[in-house]
């Protein structure tokens, strides 16, 4: 797996010393200021036990490979602070499950006097002294520049800032834009989320179950119906267990379906009242958010890098983002804003929470550059453009790819072509670069004609 290689300041690796564990950070108000990476949080986790296996949860995402089984893979969450709120991100070692524990404001007791994000290791000593935590215990974090500290009753862990990967930072990239089309679906009390989560298959089951609302839970079937969700993979969603004793709601988001759908994402949460704790699954445990195409339709515009750059200066760090205010802010519809959301994904600065059906940021460099990099089909459709493979007609397009020629119409909001790649995906990963070359050619088109 490929590491991207980030420009972030930290004065020191993240550690658990006899005050409390310690997570490094970088970004902040403090970067423009004459002290550099203050702390953005220091305090106590109000619900620590839970608090301590939500944290858990996000570690063990990280470690695991779901598809194909191997050695753990790393146990490095990302941590972000912004204004009122902690959040601890992973990505299973197969990319195909994003989990996420949010620290409400009531799950803190401290003040959050500034904003960052950082990756941190989570060692062995460290998943001990939290798995030692008993609910009478009290949890004391303090996030900053040279340390995350984490204080309990138990000794002192060094923690050590590690790469971030490059995957991670395209599967942020997809699950957000993913993520922004799901709906809540189905919500069910502790009880009934106890018995279902129960009910599922354990151990390596690859099945594509559908979860249809009945009563006051869900029932699980072979094939889609409208209402349903999709479980891709039921033995993912595991790591919810251990928090489930905590819990008050499980809340269930996923796209529109039809009898006629094929595998699709979905986000299982879980909500304690003071943390959240979601996992999003791939639309089968094969296929990791990494490759899923997702960003491409979005990306495939002449402005989207100019507009990415302005929303950037824009974006602030309230616990959401509020598009219709930034539209309002840069002169733009707001379909150019989410567009520009997008391009700024691929930096990993911007996610998507289903829960309050928003925008958050994060704060990692950017590099214009890294869209086309990370998405060599959106690279692949400019150069047919440039090259002038692309021939417009009233109908579509024609494509010359290689020795080949390939016909792209469209077919309500999507255009589908005559490619090996929309035979085999049918859409259902994206665009072909036919398809992207087309729209970039008609975009171009006006400009041309003039």
């Amino acid at each position: 797996m490929s590491n991207a290689v980030q420009s972030l300041s930290y004065l020191a690796p993240s550690a658990l010393h006899d005050g409390g564990l310690q997570l490094q950070t970088a970004g902040g108000v403090a970067q423009r200021a004459v002290t550099a990476n203050p702390r953005f949080f220091t305090g106590f986790l109000t619900t620590p036990a839970a608090a301590a296996a939500g944290l858990l949860a996000v570690a063990e995402v990280a470690r695991t490979r779901y598809f194909q089984p191997l050695s753990p893979a790393s146990l490095d969450p990302v941590v972000t602070g912004s204004r009122d709120r902690l959040r601890f991100e992973s990505f299973s070692g197969c990319c195909g499950v994003y989990a996420r524990l949010d620290v409400l404001p009531t799950g803190l007791d401290g003040e959050i006097v500034d904003h960052g994000t950082t990756n941190v290791d989570v060692n062995t000593p460290l998943r001990q002294a939290l798995q030692r935590l008993t609910g009478v215990d009290p949890l004391h974090v303090s996030v900053g520049p040279d340390d995350l500290t984490v204080s309990t009753m138990d000794g002192a862990v060094v923690e050590k800032k590690v790469p971030l990967p490059s995957r991670w930072l395209r599967g942020f990239a997809e699950v957000q834009v993913i993520a922004s089309g799901f709906d809540p679906r189905a919500e069910l009390s502790a009880a009934e989320a106890t018995a279902f989560l129960r009910r599922l298959p354990s151990g390596g089951d690859r099945s594509v179950l559908w979860a249809v609302p009945a009563g006051r839970s869900l029932r699980l079937t072979s094939r889609p119906v409208p209402g349903a969700v999709c479980l891709p993979g039921p033995a993912r969603l595991a790591a919810l267990k251990p928090v489930l004793r905590f819990a008050k709601h499980l809340r269930v988001y996923g796209p529109a379906v039809t009898a006629g759908s094929g595998p699709v994402s979905s986000t299982w949460e879980l909500d304690t009242g003071e943390l959240r704790l979601s996992l999003t699954l791939s639309p089968q445990p094969s296929r990791g958010f990494s490759g899923e195409g997702a960003v491409l339709a979005a990306l495939a515009s002449d402005d989207v890098t100019d507009d990415a750059e302005l929303i950037a200066t824009l974006l602030a760090w309230d616990p959401t983002v509020d598009v219709d205010a930034l539209a309002e802010q840069a002169a733009m519809p707001a379909v150019r804003v989410r567009a520009a959301l997008t391009q700024l994904g691929t930096a990993g600065q911007v996610g998507f929470d289903v829960s309050e059906a928003a925008y958050f940021h994060r704060v990692l460099p950017y590099d214009a550059q890294r869209a086309e990099r990370h998405n060599p089909r959106l690279a692949g459709a400019r150069a047919l453009v440039e090259t002038g493979a692309v021939t417009l007609d009233g109908s579509g397009a024609s494509v010359r790819s290689g020795e080949e020629t390939y016909r792209v119409r469209a077919a309500g909001d999507a255009l589908h072509c005559t490619c090996p790649w929309w035979a085999k995906y049918r859409g259902g990963r994206g665009p072909c670069k036919h398809a992207l070359a087309t729209e970039l050619a008609r975009a171009a088109a006006p400009a041309v004609t003039r």
